[in-house]
């Protein structure tokens, strides 16, 4: 075998082990703001823009009851059990786990029956481990500020006449 054919076939492989170390998927931009924490923004089916903070020490997704009470009232949650959840505090609370029909994150990646659990009042949304196991693999960079989901559905435009958010007041 010549040696410029050697160096060809090592070229090809060298680029094709380059492009299998790239991460591919769907690429989410975060925002880093006070305390080091990062944030995607997001929609939910029937409530409309979020921004999710990104917690991969949190085994579920979070909305709060105002959510909630949006997604019940349009037929866009379902319960799916009680569980006692040990919060970042310590503390053991009672929660509500229910199943949220679609919520996107950024602007290409769409996921279908993710469980949320339901915390009071009007906390702050998070994308927790139930988010990112239906999103697949997932890489959490800093710089840029970004996650790469590997699993992502693409998102799909809502039938004519049927908007994917609910109206912002």
């Amino acid at each position: 075998m010549s040696a410029k054919r050697v160096l060809c076939g090592l070229l090809l492989f060298a680029a094709g082990s380059a492009s299998a170390a790239m991460p591919a998927g769907h690429v989410v931009p975060m925002t880093e703001k006070s305390a080091k924490t990062f944030y995607v923004q997001g929609e939910i089916a029937g409530v409309g823009t979020v921004d999710f903070l990104v917690d991969t020490g949190s085994s579920y997704n979070t909305i709060n009851e105002h959510s909630l009470a949006m997604l019940q009232e349009q037929g866009r949650a379902s319960f799916v059990r009680n569980l006692i959840g040990i919060l970042a505090n310590g503390q053991r609370k009672r929660v509500a786990v229910y199943r949220l029909d679609i919520i996107r994150l950024g602007n290409n990646c769409e996921l279908h029956n993710v469980e949320a659990a339901v915390f009071p009042g009007r906390t702050r949304h998070i994308l927790g481990l139930s988010g990112l196991r239906k999103a697949g693999n997932f890489t959490f960079s800093f710089e840029p500020p970004q996650l790469t989901l590997s699993s992502c559905l693409p998102v799909a435009k809502p039938p004519p006449g049927e908007r994917l958010a609910a109206v912002q007041e």
